[in-house]
């Protein structure tokens, strides 16, 4: 397992600190997980780890099933409820589909689909400018970084010749839904800031945990690493 990721107060579910916000950010970044990952994960006592599940299903934050994982007894793995999902960035979501719905009904799908376009047009610009002169190994990781100011819970990978982009939340999960024309935009917005090849290997709107890219750099972008 790799190095914990430090948690970024945009990461953070709402309401919710210390021990209680790492268990269900951990739980939202790699779900399912035992009460034994995560007391590992977290540096707790396997006891520290069941008391804070506890407390989070008593609330209605998670929920757990019996899982059988090879030779032995089956385990209790523990994952976010929909309450629990919703504690995370959403990015003024329901406002959003709302002025959609609007520019639907006045303008057609068509006008709607270019306003979010225009979203990734935005980004776009900002992340160009903080990526002049970064080589290609340390790309991923400022994209990474700019997606989760904007609430995506981004993390960059790299091993055995793959580099992967994982975006653990969805942060406008109703628009993508009405909207799936937005998960190709984000697609080609990565492959044209990353000047990369970018293949999407989950979908949160498919019923993956999360949203994962695979990412291979060409040309100079890679000569520049």
């Amino acid at each position: 397992m790799g190095a914990l990721l430090p948690l970024i107060e945009s990461d953070l579910p709402v309401g919710h600190k210390g021990h209680r916000a790492s268990v269900l950010t951990q739980l939202k970044r790699s779900q399912p997980l035992t009460a034994r990952e995560l007391a590992v994960r977290l540096g707790v006592s396997l006891n520290a780890a069941r008391h804070h599940l506890k407390e989070l299903e008593a609330e209605g934050l998670v929920s757990y099933r019996r899982e059988h994982r090879g030779v032995g007894a089956p385990v209790f793995a523990y994952r976010l409820s929909r309450a629990g999902e919703e504690l995370f960035p959403r990015r003024y979501c329901e406002a959003l589909t709302a002025m959609l719905d609007t520019v639907v009904e006045r303008d057609g799908r068509d006008a709607a689909v270019t306003l979010l376009e225009s979203y990734f047009q935005i980004l776009a610009r900002r992340v160009r400018g903080q990526l002049e002169g970064v080589p290609a190994a340390e790309r991923l990781r400022v994209v990474a970084r700019v997606l989760s100011e904007e609430g995506y819970m981004a993390e960059a990978t790299r091993g055995d010749g793959v580099a992967v982009l994982t975006e653990h939340n969805c942060a406008i999960p109703a628009v993508a839904g009405r909207f799936p024309e937005i998960c190709a935009t984000e697609a080609r917005f990565l492959a044209d800031v990353l000047s990369a090849e970018v293949e999407r290997t989950g979908h949160i709107l498919n019923g993956c945990p999360a949203c994962e890219y695979r990412v291979r750099f060409t040309g100079a972008a890679e000569e520049r690493s």
